[in-house]
């Protein structure tokens, strides 16, 4: 299987660490990004958005969308389990994954596109205030991440899911390239993310690529 990449870009790294957690090997295609290759007409009859990541089946049968192709690698790869395994915890997994999506993603992703490396490139006009009302919501998420983990060690539950890997690449690029590095004072989140950056998958799948 082919997985359409870029080194370091938070959503195929996010199915970059699902796989390594299930020790499924991928052949890495790593796109030009920034010569705009995933704007071309090759790349658009692969994914008709133009985004990253897109996994490609040996019947070149092409799935996008970080969390529908990590969906497809569990359904042949169910051990270890990352989506849930009873309904309750299965439906646990998919609220809290759903709120970092539409909640944290949403928020640094307005900080991202509005900021000044997106500004660089030409591509779109920045709003300064939805640039800092990104950077709030953010850093308010980050205080809600900070309460609910000072009462469980993952972001769903007692054990490591979809969810912490959704949310660990996200705030980790939001350090590195948005400037939206979590307080060093939200002790509960810092604890987290210091037992997540030293699983294996992680390790071998840093933010730098």
């Amino acid at each position: 299987m082919k997985l359409y990449s870029f080194p370091g870009a938070p959503n195929p790294r996010r199915v970059l660490i699902f796989a390594a957690e299930k020790n499924i090997a991928l052949d890495i295609i790593n796109v030009d990004l920034m010569g705009g290759e995933i704007k071309k007409p090759d790349f658009l009859a692969k994914n008709p958005s133009g985004k990253i990541p897109v996994l490609e089946l040996e019947d070149a049968t092409c799935i996008a969308e970080s969390v529908a192709i990590s969906r497809y690698l569990e359904a042949f790869h169910p051990e270890p389990n990352l989506f849930g395994e009873t309904a309750l915890e299965t439906a646990m997994i998919e609220m809290h994954h759903r709120h970092i999506e539409m909640e944290l993603h949403t928020a640094i992703g307005a900080a991202w596109v509005n900021g000044p490396v997106v500004a660089s490139m030409g591509i779109i006009r920045p709003i300064e205030a939805m640039r800092e009302r990104g950077d709030r919501n953010a850093r308010s998420y980050y205080e809600r991440l900070d309460r609910e983990l000072a009462s469980r060690e993952y972001i769903a539950g007692d054990r490591f899911t979809v969810a912490d890997i959704s949310a660990t690449c996200m705030i980790d690029f939001a350090g590195a390239m948005v400037n939206l590095e979590p307080d060093a004072g939200l002790t509960h989140l810092k604890a987290w993310r210091d037992r997540i950056g030293q699983r294996a998958s992680v390790i071998a799948n840093p933010i730098s690529g």
